[in-house]
């Protein structure tokens, strides 16, 4: 954060004193964003950094901007080589038809090769983890919302289940529970897993640590929901098995890691946050940060020597 920063958490229906007012969710394929709208609470900083924080800051900036440039160079090298050997004149291209214009090489559908019973029993515990959603009345549910507080929180007294607190966290009301509409009772695992899995990368973008932030940032509890969403969608997992080529990809990664969703999960929010940093962007640019994020996602994923999670180029952004 920089000298004298003016930093605001949005929380939905805080204008104007207008609680619970109705917002506007943008489409994403075709299906509902489930959150983020348009209101905000406006929630003043003023902090001082030390000459070695603006230096650190500036460092990891610079390593950002990099590390997705690199990123970048590799994906468009394995794509020109693949169109060098894909190419119209050539003998394997009469073997390999290319995907027509209409429809692009991460979009594509593919044929599902056959499945091991171990990549077969770990995609249906995945599919029966994503079919359920969240139940504020479960005491399950309501636990799982308490051990998040504490592992966001160590050193904070835990509030009651409705309470402006958990504003803090990046929820947009004082009830957590009313934003999960579209990201089921998993997107709350992966925010636990995050934390538990990766506690300094976690805790530095819940109390957004790193580079120059926006003037109205993204909240972000509900951001986290946003990118289980959107990984369920990339990767397919609403059809019994994937056949999107990120899908296809990743039913590779499932083999190797029964955790790949969640470790994805992981590296997508960092990624998020990076590209949120590299754009500048600000609280209305949220959703096209996203469907960026997605499409870098979709790069990685793409790369022929990637058989893990671990091997992805964003997961060197992580810190544990």
């Amino acid at each position: 954060m920089r000298s004298g920063a003016l930093r605001r958490r949005l929380h939905h229906g805080d204008v104007g004193g207008g609680r619970n007012e109705n917002y506007d969710t943008t489409s994403l394929d075709g299906l509902d964003e489930p959150l983020l709208g348009n209101h905000y609470n406006d929630d003043k900083h003023s902090e001082v950094q030390t000459l070695e924080e603006i230096r650190d800051e500036e460092r990891r900036k610079e390593h950002l901007h990099w590390m997705f440039l690199f990123s970048n160079l590799i994906t468009q090298w394995a794509q020109w080589i693949a169109n060098i050997i894909l190419g119209s004149g050539s003998f394997i291209a009469q073997l390999l038809p290319l995907p027509s214009n209409t429809q692009s090489g991460l979009n594509q559908k593919l044929i599902v090769p056959p499945l091991s019973p171990l990549q077969e029993e770990r995609l249906r515990n995945l599919q029966q983890r994503l079919g359920v959603p969240f139940d504020g009345s479960l005491v399950e549910h309501q636990d799982a919302l308490k051990q998040l507080w504490r592992l966001a929180y160590l050193n904070r007294e835990l509030p009651s289940l409705k309470s402006e607190l958990w504003k803090d966290m990046g929820w947009q009301g004082s009830d957590p529970s009313t934003d999960f509409r579209g990201g089921g009772f998993i997107s709350l695992e992966n925010l636990i897993f995050f934390a538990k899995k990766y506690p300094e990368s976690f805790q530095r973008l819940l109390h957004k640590q790193d580079g120059n932030r926006a003037e109205w940032e993204y909240p972000f509890a509900v951001a986290g929901i946003n990118i289980s969403f959107m990984l369920v969608q990339m990767l397919d997992l609403q059809s019994g098995k994937p056949s999107s080529v990120a899908g296809v990809r990743f039913l590779e990664l499932l083999k190797e890691d029964e955790m790949a969703f969640d470790n994805l999960y992981c590296v997508a929010f960092q990624m998020m946050d990076a590209q949120w940093l590299v754009k500048r962007a600000s609280y209305m640019e949220f959703n096209d940060v996203l469907k960026s994020t997605r499409t870098q996602l979709e790069r990685e994923l793409s790369l022929e020597d990637v058989s893990s999670v671990k091997d992805l180029p964003a997961y060197n952004l992580l810190r544990r």
